[in-house]
C-alpha cells in the first residue's frame, strides 16, 4: 500500500494547462485547451483529495487504486492524443506533430498557438523548454485584431526583411530572461558609436537653414491711433530632409550601407508587460517593436526596458547593426506578461541608462507605453487634491532643459492613466498619444520614430527686441514652449528646442505702440540653433517688423495667417478650460466651453473665407464634445482624447488620437513628410484593422495654404 501511495504522489505531478486569453481567430484552439485544462484539473483534484486522507479502509484503498489506474491509462493515451485538443495524433494523417524535450507530443498548430501567447512550458508537466516550436508563417506573428478583421497576410518585400531577421534569431535563446537577472551597478556598458567616414562629413551639413517669416495683424495703422493689443505672428519652418534621408526604407539583412545624412538616435523604450498586457496586446506590442527595430540604422542605438511590478533592462544601449537587431528582436520576442504596473521604476531605470552611458548620439529620446495605472507610487486620489505626477519623473530628466530627453508617452486602451502619462510627457518636452484601438499601436510608434529619425535642429532659441521707443511687448503665446518677457517689455525670448525636418512653429505676440506720424518699426527678430550633424551653431538675424502710418484708415482685412493662428490658440485654450471643467464633474460646462469656441471659429474672418484649418478645428472640438456625452464616456476615452489633443496643440507636434493617425481624419494634424512616409511604411508592412469613420479632407501643415508675407 505504501508503494501505491508513493506512485500516487508522483502522479500528482500532472500540470494544469494555462487558460489563454480569447483572441479573434484562435477561439477553437482556446476552447480545446480549456477542455484539456478542465480534464487535468478534475484528475488532479481527485488525486489530491485521496492523498489528503490516509487509506484507513479497504474501500478507500480500492478507490485510490482506481484513481492511480485511471492516471496511468491517461498517461498512456496521452501518447496517442494531443493533450491540448484531445484529437488523435497518428503519423500520416495530414497534421504536423511536435515532440518536446520532455517527450510529450502535441499537434504543431496547437502548441504553436500556445507559444504565440508567450507560454514556453509544457502544458502537461510544466517543464521549461529550451527549444520551442516557432511557426514561421506570417499569421503566427501578426494576430488578428480585436475588431475581428483579418490582417493582410500577403507577403510584402519589407516583411521579407523582417522575417529574414526573425529566422536568424537562435531559437535556443528565446526563453524569457528571469526577472531576477542581475544588472550592473552602472549602465556604462553602452556600445561605442559608429564612426562616420571622413568623406561623409563633407556633405553632412544641410544646404538649407530654418526659414522665418513675420506677419502683422494689419499692414497699416492711422497716425492718430494707438494699439494696446496688436498681433504679430512669427512663423518658423525647419529645413527639409535630405534626399538620402528617406526614413521609409527599412534596414534589412542585406543592407550594406545606411544613410548618414541624419542625426543618429539613442532611443530607450519602456514597455508595460503587466498582466493586463497578456494576449493580443503583447503580441501587437512585439510586432510594433519589431517594426521600430527594423527601421533603426546601424548608427542608432536602442535599449529596451520591460516593466511590471518592477523594471528590468533587457539589454544595454546597443547599435542596431545586423547582429544588434537580431539580439533586440530576440529579447523583445521573449517577453511575457504578468504583475502590476510600476511606471516610476521604469523611468528611473531609463534615466540611469541615459545618465551612465559612456557615449552619446546627438539625439536622445524615451518612448513609454502603458495600459495601466502606477499603483506603487501614486496613492489613491484624495478628494480635492491632484496626485503629484511629477514625482514619477526622475530629477535628472526634470533638471535638464525641456526637450533634451523628451519622454513620449503612449496610453494603451481604456484603463491607462492618461493624466500621469500626459504629465510625464509635458514636463520632459515629449508628447502624449492615446491609442484607443490596439490595432494602431504600430502606426503610433511609426509616426513617432518618423519624427525622431529626422531631427535637423537642436537647442533653438528665438529672441525678440522692440525697436521703436514706444513699443512694448505685452505677451507671447507659445503653448508649452518656455517664453519670457522682460519686466520693461522691451524684449523677450522663446526656447523652441529641437525640430523635425519640415516641421513648422507659429508664435503669436501681442505688442502695444503709441500714435506716430512716421512708419513704426515694431520688432527685430533673431534666432540661433545647433546643427545636430555638425554640432555647429547657426545664427540668423531676421527682418524687422514694421507698419505704415497713413493719415486715415483705408479698408483692409485682417491678415489671414494671424487670424488662423488666433483660431488655433483659441481652440487650444478652450480644450484646456473644458478639461478643467470636466475634472470638476461639470460636463455640461465643458461642452458649453467647446461650443462657444466653435461659434467664435465659425464667425472668424478665415472661416468665412473657407480656411481648412478652421474646418479641422471645428471637427476636432465636435469630436471632443461627443466624448463628453456622459461621465462614463469621458472616463473611458474623453479624458485621454482631450489630453492627446492638448499635447499636440501645445507642442505643435503630431500625436495619435483615438483610433487613427490619418492626417485626413477628423482631427487637425501636425504631421511632417517624414512621419507620413513612416506611417505609409507601417501600413504597407502590416495594415492595421481600422473602423471606417466619416472623414473630411484636412491636409497636413506642409500642404496648407502657403502664407503670404506682408
Amino acid at each position: 500500500m505504501e508503494g501505491m501511495w508513493r506512485k500516487a504522489k508522483r502522479a500528482m505531478g500532472i500540470g494544469f494547462c494555462a487558460h489563454l486569453p480569447a483572441v479573434a481567430g484562435d477561439r477553437e484552439d482556446c476552447t480545446s485547451e480549456r477542455r484539456a485544462s478542465d480534464a487535468f484539473s478534475q484528475d488532479s483534484a481527485a488525486l489530491a483529495a485521496a492523498h489528503a486522507s490516509a487509506p484507513n479502509t479497504p474501500a478507500q484503498a480500492e478507490a485510490a487504486g482506481a484513481l492511480l489506474r485511471r492516471s496511468k491509462s491517461g498517461a498512456k493515451s496521452s501518447k496517442k492524443t494531443c493533450a491540448i485538443c484531445f484529437d488523435s495524433m497518428k503519423p500520416g494523417h495530414g497534421q504536423a506533430l511536435f515532440t518536446a524535450e520532455c517527450s510529450h507530443m502535441f499537434h504543431f498548430h496547437c502548441i504553436s498557438s500556445s507559444v504565440k501567447h508567450g507560454n514556453y512550458v509544457c502544458p502537461v508537466c510544466r517543464a521549461k523548454w529550451k527549444e520551442i516550436p516557432f511557426n514561421r508563417s506570417l499569421s503566427s506573428i501578426v494576430p488578428r485584431g480585436r475588431s475581428g478583421l483579418n490582417v493582410n497576410q500577403a507577403r510584402l518585400p519589407q516583411q521579407d526583411a523582417y522575417m529574414a531577421l526573425l529566422r536568424q534569431v537562435p531559437t535556443r535563446q528565446r526563453e524569457a530572461p528571469a526577472l531576477h537577472t542581475s544588472e550592473p551597478v552602472e549602465f556604462n556598458d553602452d556600445e561605442p558609436l559608429q564612426l562616420m567616414e571622413a568623406a561623409d562629413n563633407c556633405d553632412v551639413r544641410s544646404s538649407k537653414t530654418v526659414e522665418m517669416k513675420t506677419y502683422s495683424e494689419f499692414s497699416a495703422i492711422p497716425q492718430s491711433s494707438s494699439q494696446d493689443d496688436f498681433a504679430v505672428l512669427i512663423h518658423l519652418k525647419a529645413p527639409c530632409a535630405n534626399p538620402e534621408q528617406i526614413t521609409s526604407r527599412p534596414v534589412n539583412a542585406t543592407s550594406v550601407g545606411y544613410p548618414t545624412s541624419r542625426a543618429p538616435v539613442d532611443l530607450v523604450t519602456l514597455l508595460d508587460v503587466s498582466g493586463s498586457m497578456a494576449g493580443t496586446k503583447l503580441a501587437l506590442l512585439k510586432r510594433a517593436m519589431g517594426f521600430v527595430i527594423q527601421h533603426l540604422g546601424p548608427s542608432d542605438r536602442l535599449s529596451v526596458i520591460a516593466f511590471s511590478s518592477t523594471a528590468r533592462r533587457l539589454f544595454h544601449l546597443r547599435r542596431m547593426s545586423h547582429s544588434g537587431r537580431q539580439q533586440a528582436l530576440q529579447a523583445v520576442n521573449s517577453l511575457g506578461a504578468g504583475g502590476g504596473t510600476n511606471i516610476a521604476d521604469a523611468l528611473k531605470k531609463a534615466a540611469k541608462v541615459i545618465e551612465d552611458r559612456s557615449y552619446k548620439n546627438p539625439v536622445c529620446s524615451i518612448i513609454l507605453l502603458s495600459d495601466g495605472q502606477d499603483t506603487y507610487n501614486i496613492s489613491s486620489n484624495v478628494r480635492g487634491t491632484r496626485p503629484d505626477y511629477r514625482s514619477l519623473v526622475p530629477s535628472s530628466i526634470l533638471n535638464q532643459a525641456v526637450g533634451i530627453v523628451p519622454v513620449h508617452g503612449f496610453g494603451f486602451g481604456a484603463d491607462h492613466d492618461s493624466d500621469a502619462l500626459h504629465s510625464i510627457a509635458e514636463v520632459s518636452g515629449g508628447t502624449f498619444s492615446f491609442i484607443e484601438d490596439e490595432g494602431v499601436i504600430q502606426d503610433a510608434f511609426a509616426q513617432c520614430i518618423g519624427g525622431l529619425l529626422s531631427v535637423v535642429v537642436q537647442d533653438m532659441r528665438l529672441t525678440v527686441q522692440c525697436v521703436h521707443t514706444g513699443v512694448q511687448l505685452r505677451s507671447i503665446k507659445s503653448g508649452s514652449y518656455l517664453s519670457k518677457v522682460a519686466g520693461d517689455g522691451r524684449n523677450g525670448s522663446i526656447d523652441v528646442g529641437h525640430l523635425y525636418a519640415d516641421e513648422e512653429r507659429d508664435f503669436l505676440l501681442s505688442v502695444s505702440f503709441p500714435q506716430s506720424r512716421e512708419q513704426t518699426i515694431l520688432l527685430k527678430v533673431a534666432f540661433s540653433y545647433r546643427d545636430p550633424m555638425t554640432n555647429e551653431c547657426v545664427k540668423i538675424q531676421g527682418d524687422e517688423v514694421m507698419i505704415l502710418r497713413p493719415k486715415s484708415r483705408s479698408p483692409e482685412p485682417v491678415c489671414m495667417e494671424v487670424d488662423r493662428e488666433r483660431n488655433r490658440v483659441c481652440a487650444a485654450d478652450s480644450i484646456e478650460a473644458a478639461r478643467a471643467a470636466a475634472e470638476t464633474g461639470v460636463l455640461s460646462e465643458a461642452v458649453a466651453i467647446l461650443e462657444e469656441c466653435r461659434r467664435v471659429l465659425l464667425e472668424s474672418f478665415s472661416s468665412r473665407n473657407g480656411d481648412r484649418l478652421c474646418m479641422a478645428l471645428d471637427a476636432e472640438l465636435r469630436e471632443m464634445q461627443e466624448r463628453m456625452a456622459s461621465r462614463q464616456c469621458y472616463e473611458a476615452s474623453g479624458r485621454a482624447y482631450l489630453l492627446s489633443g492638448l499635447s499636440s496643440h501645445s507642442w505643435q507636434r503630431a500625436t495619435t488620437r483615438g483610433d487613427s493617425t490619418d492626417s485626413s481624419s477628423l482631427v487637425y494634424s501636425y504631421q511632417t513628410p517624414s512621419m507620413v512616409q513612416m506611417l505609409q511604411r507601417s501600413q504597407n508592412h502590416c495594415p492595421s484593422p481600422q473602423i471606417p469613420r466619416p472623414q473630411i479632407i484636412v491636409p497636413t501643415r506642409s500642404f496648407m495654404q502657403k502664407p503670404q508675407p506682408r
